[in-house]
């Protein structure tokens, strides 16, 4: 199995985005989240640093630089999607990727603290 350490600049980005209110609240997480396709499209027009911005898990072992180094995505690579982190939360306490799973979750309170969500 996989190791993943907190990539601590996609946890910046990610409160970067919530202070600036680009979040989407409601979404279906299945059908938002972004596919190959929308992630080779924004390669295409954006670094890898971009791109790492929005995952909250480097894969231990893995090449910087390549899909397989980055993980736990949590927007559509626009916006932050609160479905986007309770998957994050929950795919990362299934497999016991604790310290990811506590980014996410505490993401997720800021989230809904900024967003006033009951």
């Amino acid at each position: 199995m996989a190791t993943y350490t907190v990539n601590a600049a996609a946890v910046e980005h990610a409160r970067r985005l919530i202070e600036s209110r680009q979040y989407v609240l409601d979404s279906d997480w299945g059908a938002t989240q972004p596919d190959a396709a929308a992630q080779n499209a924004y390669l295409e027009r954006h670094t890898w640093e971009e791109y790492a911005a929005w995952h909250l898990g480097l894969t231990e072992g893995a090449t910087d630089g390549t899909k397989a180094r980055y993980a736990f995505v949590y927007g559509d690579l626009r916006r932050i999607h609160r479905s986007g982190l309770i998957a994050c939360v929950y795919r990362a306490a299934e497999w016991r990727h604790k310290q990811v799973e506590l980014a996410a979750h505490d993401l997720l309170q800021r989230l809904d603290a900024r967003a006033g969500v009951a």
